[in-house]
């Protein structure tokens, strides 16, 4: 191939490689994921015992859940400032440095005498502020260094790092404080877990040598100007609604299983073995669906599909606990909750990038994550405050609390399924941008990258390829 410079109308050659290295970078976010949603529920998942020995309500513990959501999104703005001008390097960078800082105010309250629990609350807020640079950096990741073969994937092991985590925390905790006097080594342990996790962070390389495919190439959006188009289309209304409220009612239930449990006869080890089931189903479902979908592409299938077995699932919450069949029906209701929210998330979040390219990824995940954040602060707040009274049958039930949020998951239901209806075609555009270019050069084959152990192909990117980047509406 020449290599004199082509007039600026004409295909210009370019290589694009996926790097071995970029699975280094994805670990890091997995395991800082992982570590900063096990923080976020080290004393949910023991309320009871982390009440009494802070000396406050459990109402007050579940603030230790709800400041961290609220503090997730008086951040947001900052992190899509950061993740659309530095990428995500910096995103990790500032997760890692306040998890290291958050961690240890933690346990400096908790070490205190009978503990100080508004120094315990700041070092929660603190992580609160690290969750959103790692957990709305997986979309922008995944496009940054890989191509369209491996992104789904990529986005479903970096976000759903989150729950497992949260099932972590869930499992683990309630085995490490099983009386009150136990909270100070508990929170020792985590801390201690989370410097070694955050370490690695400060040595990862910012970006790859080149890019790993045409869409990736191409220059985004501004920010402002995608801002002002991204809030006027209707698909992406179509896609916050209902990822804010699933993702809200994940979070809620998260935090209050032990309280939805316990008035039913059941431990605080048994709410724990019941998160790490949700998770764990979760886990397996999306490491069998996600491949799936890399290959094949069916996103809206997928979403039309997953979306009523979430809200069904919100329903049968509503009549597990209180079951006679004892702990069975709530395992199997964790267990489907988990397989259909934890199949939805990438698909979703991927599907988001394809129909709104070329806005920056990162933009619309923040948006969601940050929705779905403040209604689970909002949640957790309207669930306990539905918790019956000491007259009830059994005293301190959740049953109004689940109706609620079975009423709003079905509610919230049709929109994602409104998707492609009503004469709009939705496309996926960055899929397209990407089969432009390999439809220019059909006769190239990809070379293998020996040096940096990887694939590697030489397409044509043309300056005037015919996709319309001015508006992600296609009506």
């Amino acid at each position: 191939m020449s290599t004199s410079k082509a007039p600026e109308s004409q295909p210009v050659a370019r290589p694009y490689k996926v790097y071995k290295r970029r699975f280094w970078g994805l670990a890091q976010l997995v395991l800082l994921n992982i570590v900063v949603s096990w923080d976020w529920l080290t004393f949910s998942s023991i309320s009871t015992t982390a009440a009494e020995y802070f000396g406050v309500s459990e109402s007050a513990i579940n603030w230790m859940s709800t400041g961290y959501l609220f503090a997730f999104c008086a951040v947001s703005p900052c992190v899509i400032w950061v993740l659309n001008k530095g990428g995500p390097k910096p995103a990790i960078i500032t997760t890692a440095t306040l998890l290291l800082v958050g961690n240890w105010l933690r346990y400096a309250g908790t070490r205190a005498s009978s503990g100080i629990f508004g120094l315990a609350m700041f070092g929660q807020i603190l992580i609160g502020f690290a969750q959103p640079f790692c957990l709305c950096a997986p979309t922008r990741y995944s496009d940054l260094w890989f191509s369209d073969r491996g992104r789904t994937s990529a986005t479903a092991v970096a976000s759903l790092a989150n729950p497992l985590g949260a099932a972590l925390g869930q499992l683990i905790d309630s085995e490490w404080a099983t009386k009150p006097a136990d909270i100070p080594n508990m929170v020792l342990y985590i801390s201690i877990i989370s410097t070694v996790a955050s370490l690695p962070s400060f040595f990862l390389p910012a970006a790859p040598p080149t890019p790993p495919s045409a869409s990736s190439a191409i220059p985004r959006t501004p920010l402002i100007a995608a801002s002002r188009q991204l809030l006027t289309t209707v698909e992406f209304w179509l896609i916050l609604i209902p990822f804010s409220v699933y993702v809200g009612f994940f979070n809620s239930v998260s935090s209050l299983l032990n309280q939805i449990l316990s008035p039913h006869g059941f431990s605080e080890t048994e709410a724990g073995i019941a998160g790490a089931i949700l998770i764990v189903a979760g886990l397996v479902t999306a490491a069998v669906t996600s491949p799936l979908t890399d290959r094949f592409k069916h996103y809206l299938c997928s979403i039309r599909v997953l979306v009523p077995i979430v809200a069904a699932t919100y329903i049968g919450l509503i009549f597990a606990p209180p079951s006679p069949a004892g702990l069975a029906p709530s395992y199997v209701v964790m267990a489907l909750l988990g397989a259909s929210s934890f199949a939805l998330l990438p698909i979703v979040l991927e599907y988001l990038v394809e129909i709104t390219y070329p806005f920056s990824p990162e933009f619309g995940s923040t948006i969601c994550w940050t929705g779905g954040q403040l209604l689970g602060a909002c949640f957790i707040l309207i669930q306990d405050a539905l918790k019956a009274d000491t007259d009830a049958d059994p005293p301190f039930n959740m049953r109004n609390a689940l109706i609620f949020s079975a009423a709003v998951a079905v509610v919230a239901a049709p929109f994602p399924l409104s998707l492609g209806l009503f004469g709009r075609v939705v496309k996926r555009r960055r899929l397209e941008a990407d089969r432009v270019v390999e439809l220019q050069a059909p006769d190239t084959e990809a070379q293998p990258d020996t040096s940096a152990g990887s694939n590697a192909g030489i397409c044509q990117l043309d300056s005037a390829t015919p996709l319309d980047t001015s508006n992600p509406k296609i009506l």
